[in-house]
């Protein structure tokens, strides 16, 4: 098992302090709007590398009021092991320590793999393909750790050759070795989301859900792109003359989009009613998970509001998938009647606010 059996939030957005402890079941977080229940799924998030599930610059999760940083801790069971986790930010830097020692973000991974869905991804079909690109490389990264290094590395690399090219420089010199690293790191990040394809694919393949199976693909449609690295490498050195007049690196995974069909029907995740594009997502983020359970047991799961366009069916159908994997989730909703099917096999607790102050307490379902 996988699981937070103590969580702690200091100065962290509307939380001044507040303190959750588990047996490592469920934990259902219900109360009003703007009460503080998804700024404590955000400072779980924070538990893993990146800018958490609201992608919010550091300084931002800090009480206004008290004008300090923030910090979260968390004592983690993992298997047979216990660990200590913590992150901060004075000043806008993040910092992160496991077991009483600095560790990059990236480390984090190694120890708890973390999935979440939010409000916000209920558009992830009909919005841009950057979104999809990131929800596509949090999958991967769940899958294969390093996958944020390449990433990183990749979107570090070509930074510095966009710059490059609106700086109109023509010496070729000047672009090799940062086309050497986009294509090393873009080789390792293409590979890595096909694998993790795979990987969903296969845990969606006879699973019985009473979620819609969705048929993922890699697409660009402007120019499915080199998949290798010197394939890479030479396309970049070829497109320079292309890439210098739009004034910015037109190939490569940056330019991948994602593609979801809703295989009972037939029909582009796109073009489904909102209720139909939240259930694929919900079974994308299942078929998650029960593909790392297989293999290293469950991940954290982060449920934002994840009642939202469910019928009462489906909501039910969640709660018994969730309790079947064994995981942690860690869901919010405004009352506590959204959780009524999971029953004793999950804890509550009732969020309220009070002059700008999040409060827990303890509560049944």
């Amino acid at each position: 098992m996988t699981a937070l059996t103590r969580l702690t939030l200091s100065q962290f957005r509307s939380h001044p302090r507040s303190v959750i402890e588990t047996d490592g079941r469920p934990v259902a977080l219900f109360g009003p709007n703007g009460a503080g229940k998804t700024n404590i799924l955000e400072a779980v998030s924070m538990l893993s590398p990146g800018r958490g599930l609201r992608r919010a610059p550091a300084e931002d999760m800090a009480r206004r009021a008290a004008g300090l940083g923030w910090k979260v801790t968390a004592e983690l069971a993992n298997g047979g092991d216990a660990h200590e986790l913590a992150t901060w930010s004075q000043g806008g830097t993040r910092e992160v320590e496991i077991d009483g020692k600095a560790q990059p973000q990236v480390a984090l991974a190694r120890l708890l793999r973390v999935l979440w869905l939010t409000p916000a991804m209920d558009r992830l079909w009909t919005e841009g393909a950057s979104e999809r690109r990131r929800f596509l490389d949090r999958i991967t990264m769940s899958f294969l750790p390093a996958h944020a290094e390449a990433t990183l590395a990749y979107e570090k690399a070509m930074r510095e050759r966009n710059r490059l090219l609106k700086d109109q420089v023509r010496d070729a010199r000047w672009y090799e070795a940062l086309e050497l690293q986009m294509a090393r790191a873009g080789a390792q990040i293409i590979a890595g989301r096909a694998a993790a394809l795979e990987r969903i694919t296969a845990a969606q393949e006879g699973a019985e859900t009473a979620f819609p199976r969705a048929t993922l693909a890699l697409a660009d449609p402007e120019d499915p792109g080199p998949e290798d690295e010197p394939a890479l490498r030479e396309a970049l050195a070829r497109g320079r003359p292309r890439d210098m007049a739009a004034g910015r690196s037109l190939t490569g995974p940056h330019r991948t989009d994602l593609t979801a069909l809703y295989a009972e029907k037939g029909v582009e995740a796109r073009l489904c009613s909102t209720g139909e594009q939240k259930a694929l997502l919900v079974s994308l983020v299942l078929a998650n998970a029960r593909a790392l359970a297989a293999d290293e047991g469950p991940p954290l799961l982060l449920l934002d509001e994840v009642a939202a366009h469910l019928d009462a069916d489906r909501r039910a159908a969640l709660h018994d998938e969730i309790a079947a994997l064994g995981a942690q989730a860690w869901m919010t909703g405004t009352g506590p009647e959204l959780f009524s099917t999971l029953g004793p096999r999950a804890m509550a607790f009732a969020v309220t606010e009070e002059a700008g102050a999040s409060r827990l307490a303890p509560a049944a379902l």
